[in-house]
């Protein structure tokens, strides 16, 4: 099976971003242990937001085996990322 991580990367002063967090937690009980969520604060790890060249908060990266998959930026609805994830998965 391939690894699929989602990473979310904010900041605590972004109100885009808090709308986001429900989101997550939504996906996070739907894939459990199938995908890896990490929530990424771009002011405590700018040498992990310069990698991914994070410019806007909030922005999801989708990795499939350590490749970027797909780039969301901006709030993004649950269905989008589902369908994403599920189609990493396979």
């Amino acid at each position: 099976m391939s690894k699929v991580v989602l990473m979310d990367f904010y900041a605590e002063w972004c109100g885009p971003c808090k709308m986001q967090d429900p989101i997550m937690e939504e996906l996070k009980k739907k894939f459990g242990d199938k995908v890896e969520f990490k929530k990424v604060d771009v002011d405590t790890n700018m040498e992990l937001a310069t990698k991914y060249t994070i410019h806007a908060v909030p922005t999801l990266i989708l990795e499939k085996d350590g490749t970027l998959f797909k780039r969301y930026v901006g709030v993004t609805r649950a269905n989008v990322l589902e369908m994403d994830i599920n189609t990493a998965l396979k």
